[in-house]
């Protein structure tokens, strides 16, 4: 009986034993099943916090260089100046009255080319262009042995808005005694001047004359009683260049 209650016992205890090791052994178990949720990273950023932009590559490309200009064009080379060389004739008609009688040395004129001037096939120089002149010597009768005396030069010439001085020969008139009548040229002029008729009262366009040989002279006049000389208005005259111009 004793035995029986003994082993008993020793069952029960067993059993209970048992049963605190088996609720031991499953506590742990259930304490790792769901651990408890770790705290919250204040270093990691937020979801609501906008991300910063990404700090540029090391390696980045560099910017290409900027394209070369394109080359200037070179401007054109201006065209050679047109010149106008000594010994060319130059056709005028004067502007106004000129006379021994009344003018005197220093005194200036006008005219106008009649003939144009061309060179290498292109007019450089118009009709019409004014040209101004200056009388060399002028004497009256009875000043020079009773002679008459008229002595033009051109001076200088307008050409497309443009004055330019010129040089040229000087056209000789004189009248010695009554009814005898020379023209001579000097100053570069190598011939005689031929006077071809001529009116005793003027007026426009009065007489016409020409240049001989390689001189040129008056190439019109007329001639009054006291042999005075007296060029009207619109009388044709020729000279030479001297010198060369160039036009600009």
């Amino acid at each position: 009986m004793r035995r029986l209650a003994a082993l008993t016992i020793v069952i029960g205890l067993t059993c209970i034993s048992g049963c605190k090791s088996s609720t031991n052994s499953q506590a742990p178990q259930q304490s790792t099943a769901a651990p408890a949720p770790a705290p919250a990273d204040s270093s990691a950023p937020s979801s609501s916090t906008p991300s910063s932009a990404p700090a540029p590559a090391d390696n980045a490309a560099a910017p290409a260089p900027a394209p070369a200009p394109a080359p200037v064009a070179a401007a054109p080379e201006p065209p050679p100046p047109v010149v106008v060389p000594a010994g060319t004739s130059i056709t005028v008609r004067l502007g106004q009255a000129l006379s021994s009688k009344t003018n005197k040395t220093g005194d200036s004129f006008t005219a106008s080319l009649s003939t144009p001037i061309s060179i290498n096939g292109k007019t450089a120089i118009p009709s019409s262009s004014p040209v101004s002149g200056s009388v060399v010597s002028a004497a009256a009768k009875g000043k020079i042995k009773g002679a008459g005396e008229l002595d033009l030069t051109l001076t200088g010439i307008t050409i497309n808005g443009t004055p330019y001085q010129i040089a040229t020969n000087t056209l000789e008139r004189t009248v010695k005694g009554k009814g005898k009548r020379t023209a001579v040229t000097t100053g570069g002029g190598a011939g005689v001047g031929a006077l071809i008729g001529g009116l005793a009262g003027g007026g426009k366009g009065a007489a016409i004359g020409a240049g001989v040989g390689a001189g040129a002279g008056f190439a019109g006049g007329a001639f009054t009683g006291n042999q005075q000389i007296e060029l009207p208005v619109e009388t044709v005259l020729t000279f030479k260049l001297t010198q060369s111009i160039t036009l600009q």
